[in-house]
């Protein structure tokens, strides 16, 4: 059986991307929440007009959906039988 014929294994769930864009994701949803309806007018004025709440919260999302997408395109393969030390 050559390699490309036999199943590939991948880390699935347990690929540090998979759980870095989950905790990332889950702290831009937070802070993108709280940035849209609970920011108050005098926060904005504070930070010079600025949405910082709001624009971090999207960046993180952003950078997790893109954690996210690297793994799934480009996902780690552990191979069945690792060669034995010699």
């Amino acid at each position: 059986m050559t390699e490309s014929k036999a199943a590939k294994k991948t880390a699935g769930a347990f690929d540090i991307r998979f759980v870095i864009a989950g905790l990332i994701g889950a702290y831009g949803l937070i802070l993108t929440v709280y940035g849209a309806f609970f920011t108050s007018q005098a926060q904005i004025d504070k930070a010079d007009g600025f949405h910082v709440n709001l624009w971090g919260g999207i960046a993180l999302l952003v950078f997790a959906v893109a954690f996210f997408a690297w793994g799934r395109l480009r996902p780690v393969v552990i191979k069945e039988n690792p060669p034995a030390a010699e």
